[in-house]
Parts: structure tokens; sequence; C-alpha cells
């Protein structure tokens, strides 16, 4: 039996759900600072994701951007590769790979996207940052804002918002410069002289990411995020979640070091309540698993430096599963697994595939649709259809252009068109037949094929698209 306290309740156990009025303002959380595993595994990650943001845009490739969406060319470079608006299904695999990704991932552990790569995360860490660089850990913060304004206090509050200024504002400019080439926004930026649409969408990401990271924060993550609401549903016992092992810390209590505390019915548990201190979104771990938690691991760093001060063995918070927690074995390979991971390799494989084998050209056939057929003044039936040839390569190219499908046809068109680099060519043909041999047909069925005049080394085969031919029955 656990003992009881005043109320009848037994001591340690874990608070009674209360209700909360939406109206009401939440209490603002102050984080301390903390060491740990899992917190250099956040900053690492961290890094090499502000790396990537803030640097892949100055690389270049092949005299332009790396990476550069140029949405009024309609053109979008990623390295080596354009891709123009007829490679949408491109970006919708892409898009539901991700997504399969995110399911696979927190079924597996579950809200880790959240805690470590999340961009609302990663900017709320570093806006946290910067919040105990200029204002003190969190005894000081608390106190400071206790207290009436002063000029230490102004001072130091002005710091920390220049801070957050400063970083949305980069933020803001780094994102225009994937849109706009960074190499001639900043200069236009330093000048005066950068347009409206640039000034405005860097405001825009600006504001975002100051009040996102700044001041919304956890908030972003309870209210604003649909994760935060479906993902429990992905759950299940073999999930590797955070839990706070209840068996082994219960009852909760103070105690002096190296005291026999078992003999008093506590368990490790010392109460000091420091997994609350440094959570971001001010839940405490200890009342189970709750939609709030989004697996950050901070709370298990914080106990474990508290365990082994204590001279415990570490793992009182930690990452586990709800079979582990209760005496089962974990299974990590289970059906929906499995399911994620083979969509998952089928889809990724499909991917890398159509990228390998993408042809950097198209070609389109529309028959002229508003005259079914003419008869031309040598006395044959003809038909005017618009070839559009798109080049989608870095570099321009020469195409052959022939016809086949019906045996004594005249076309009369040109036979070699040159498209430039990234260009789009209309080219009206014509093609007739004898109606002596056209007998009873009223429809033929045409293929026209372009082939490009390219070095055998590339490898690009010729395209071939069918359209139909008009004849009077």
């Amino acid at each position: 039996m656990r003992p009881q306290d005043g109320t009848g309740k037994q001591a340690g156990s874990p608070k009674d759900p209360q209700l909360i009025p939406l109206h009401q303002k939440p209490d603002k959380i102050y984080t301390r600072s903390f060491e740990g595993f899992y917190r250099n595994l956040r900053i690492a990650g961290g890094a090499l994701l502000f790396i990537l943001y803030f640097g892949v845009l100055w690389l270049e490739w092949e005299g332009r951007q790396a990476v550069l969406f140029d949405l009024p060319a309609r053109k979008f470079h990623v390295f080596g590769i354009t891709f123009w608006p007829q490679d949408f299904m491109m970006l919708s695999w892409t898009l539901i790979i991700c997504a399969f990704g995110l399911f696979f991932i927190t079924v597996l552990a579950g809200r880790v996207w959240c805690g470590y790569t999340c961009p609302q995360s990663v900017f709320t860490w570093v806006y946290m940052w910067a919040e105990r660089v200029t204002e003190g850990d969190r005894n000081k913060r608390m106190k400071r804002d206790k207290g009436p304004m002063s000029v230490e206090k102004l001072w130091r509050k002005a710091a920390k918002h220049s801070l957050w200024f400063s970083v949305a504002l980069v933020t803001g400019i780094t994102f225009v410069g994937y849109f706009t080439p960074i190499k001639e926004l900043i200069p236009a930026l330093l000048s005066f002289d950068a347009g409206s649409w640039a000034l405005f969408w860097i405001g825009f990401f600006t504001v975002a990411t100051y009040l996102n990271a700044g001041w919304l924060r956890e908030n972003v993550c309870m209210h604003m995020c649909p994760y935060a609401r479906f993902q429990s549903v992905m759950f299940d016992s073999d999930t590797l979640t955070i839990w706070y092992d209840q068996k082994r810390g219960e009852n909760r209590g103070p105690r002096k070091r190296g005291m026999d505390y078992k003999e008093k019915g506590l368990g490790d548990c010392i109460d000091c309540k420091a997994c609350v201190h440094v959570c971001p979104t001010g839940i405490d771990i200890r009342e189970g698993l709750q939609y709030e938690c989004i697996g950050c691991a901070a709370c298990v760093d914080a106990c474990d430096t508290i365990m082994e001060k204590m001279g415990y063995d570490k793992g009182l918070v930690r990452y586990t599963s709800a079979n582990e927690l209760d005496g089962k074995k974990t299974h990590l390979l289970r059906p929906r697994m499995i399911g994620y991971f083979t969509a998952l390799v089928i889809m990724i494989s499909t991917l890398i595939w159509n990228l390998d084998h993408r042809v950097p050209y198209e070609l389109g056939v529309q028959r002229d649709r508003n005259s079914l057929f003419t008869e031309n003044r040598f006395g044959q039936i003809e038909n005017v259809y618009q070839l559009k040839l798109i080049n989608k390569d870095q570099q321009s190219h020469d195409f052959t252009v022939s016809v086949s499908g019906f045996p004594g046809l005249v076309y009369n068109g040109p036979t070699k068109v040159s498209v430039s680099t990234g260009g789009v060519e209309t080219v009206p043909v014509r093609i007739a037949i004898d109606p002596a041999k056209l007998k009873d047909s009223g429809s033929i069925n045409l293929t026209f094929t372009i082939s490009p005049e390219l070095d055998a080394d590339d490898g690009y085969p010729d395209i071939s698209i069918n359209s139909s031919f008009i004849a009077p029955q």
C-alpha cells in the first residue's frame, strides 16, 4: 500500500486531470538549461539542418544557383536537374514518400520528428538559447519578470528581441533567396532596390518566424499543428516513446543522498521536478503519455543527470514501450511496421528509377479541332496539327521530326527543329493523304516521333505520341 495524504489519496500518485477553460491564458514556460546525450544529438541535428538551409543556396552549379525555384520561368533547378510543371508528379511522389516516412517513424519511435527536426522545434530551441544568453537561466528570468521595470531589465529584453528579430530576418531573406537568386537579392536589399514582392515575402517570413518561435512556441505544437492530434492513433504498445517508469519511481519524495530510501517506502523519483523545468511544452512526463509531448527527450537528459548525482541507475525516464513497462517483450517488427517499410522501399525505388530514366524533353501533339479535315489544292485530305517540343535539359538540342502510321501519307512541316535550353517550340504541320487510299476509314491512327540528335553516350530515347487523322467516310 502506498502511504496516503490528508485527502485520502496515495502520496506520490499522478495528479487527477483538471479542466482548464479555453479562454484562460496559459502560464509562461520558463525552461532551465541542462546537459545530456539527447541534447547533444538534437544540437548536432539542428546544426546540420541550419547548415543545409542557410548554406545550400550559396552553392553554384554550372554558372547558376544550385537550388533555385524560378517561378516566373516555371523552372525548378535542383543541382544538375531542372524540373518543369510537367514534372509535378515527381513532387507528388516526394510528398507521399515524406508522409509515409513520417508514419513509419511515428509507429517506430513516436514524435521524434517533432523533437529533433521539425522547423518549429529547431527554431524554438534557438530562440530559447537566445533568451538564456540575454536574460539568464530559469530562476533569473522568473525573478526578473516578476520585478519592476529597470534599466537592466529593459536592455536585456531589448537584446533578446534584437537576437530574435535578427534570426527571423536572416531566415526570411534565406527563404526568398531560394526563389530569387541570393547573390542578386542581397545587393538589391542593401541598395533599397528590391522588388515589392520580395520585400513582402521577406517581411512575412520574418514576422512568422519571430512570432512562432518567440511568442507562440509550444502553442503551435499543441493547438495549431494537426500532427499533435492524429499522431496518437499511430501509436501502439510497441512504439518507443518517452515514459516515466512509475513502478520504479513511486512513491516520490525528497531524501538525503545515500539514505536507505527503500525502507521509507520511496521510489527513485526524488520529486525535484527537473523533468518539468526543462520541458519546452511545460508538461509533467510523470503523469503519463500526453499529446503535448514532442519527444525531444529533454526530460530524459534532466532525469539522468539527477539519477547520476544521486547514485541511482539512469533510465527512470527513458525511451521505451508500454509493453516493456508492463514486463512484456517489445516487438519492433510487426505488420504495420513492415507494411510502411515495404511501401517506402517501393516508392523510393520508383522515384529513383524515374529520376534516373527521366527524359529531359517532351512532345505534345494537338490536332486542329476547328475543322475535322480539309481538301487541299491537290485533292488530298488534309489534317493540321500543332507539335509542341519542350527541352528541359541544360543545353540546346536539335530534334528530327517524323510521322508514321499510314502508307503514302504526305508530311508538310519541318523535319528538324532546334529547341534552346528550357525552351518550348510550337510547330504547325500538315498531314495529307490521297482519298483513293483511304477506302472507308473515318479515323486513322498516326504516330509522331521526335529523335534527339545527341551524343551516343547520352542514351536518350526517341519519343513517340499517337494522334488521329480524320477523313470522310
